[in-house]
């Protein structure tokens, strides 16, 4: 810890289901962060809502391209799914993680039941429907996927590969893959 004394006292430790309540509880916590100088933000989770861990992550974008904030990621124990998706918000130089800290990534999930009844025309455009919202949910995830790998050694197309089946990097990995900066 002497070598970021910063990671020590976290500003706002997020733990749990990356959900809604999350959120208000991020929100509550970053609008009583000092006006100025360093933020770190500690999370723990098991994974969530991807789309509430993006607006998570926009508000991230959003303050640190407004105000020119540094914002540091600290993961412990667990940084599961919307997590990492979070965590994809922080470039790599501002990332880090605890020892035996577990990142896990993999694709998005659906679950959807698709009922073809009624009038043909109306079968076809909910079949569209559906189809459209798989292709864009993948175009969504890959973006996220992008932003994990940025500044790292690990190509997009290898993080693709290793998504569907759950990939699990444990925090010295994640760092000699420069996933992370450092591992404290």
């Amino acid at each position: 810890m002497t070598r970021y004394p910063l990671l020590a006292r976290p500003h706002i430790r997020l733990s749990g289901t990356v959900d809604q309540a999350m959120y208000v509880n991020f929100r509550q916590m970053l609008d009583t962060c000092p006006d100025e100088g360093t933020i770190v933000i500690a999370m723990t989770t098991l994974g969530g809502d991807p789309e509430v861990a993006r607006t998570m992550a926009d508000d991230i974008r959003l303050l640190t391209e407004h105000d020119g904030r540094e914002i540091l990621f600290l993961g412990k124990v667990a940084v599961y799914s919307a997590g990492a998706t979070f965590m994809s918000a922080f470039p790599v130089e501002r990332r880090f993680l605890t020892r035996h800290t577990r990142l896990m990534i993999h694709e998005r999930l659906i679950q959807k039941q698709l009922n073809i009844n009624g009038p043909l025309r109306m079968c076809v455009a909910s079949i569209k429907a559906a189809l459209h919202e798989i292709e864009h949910s993948i175009l969504i995830e890959e973006e996220g996927f992008r932003d994990l790998v940025k500044g790292s050694s690990v190509d997009f197309d290898t993080l693709r590969e290793k998504a569907p089946s759950n990939w699990y990097i444990e925090a010295e990995e994640a760092r000699d893959l420069g996933l992370v900066l450092d591992v404290i």
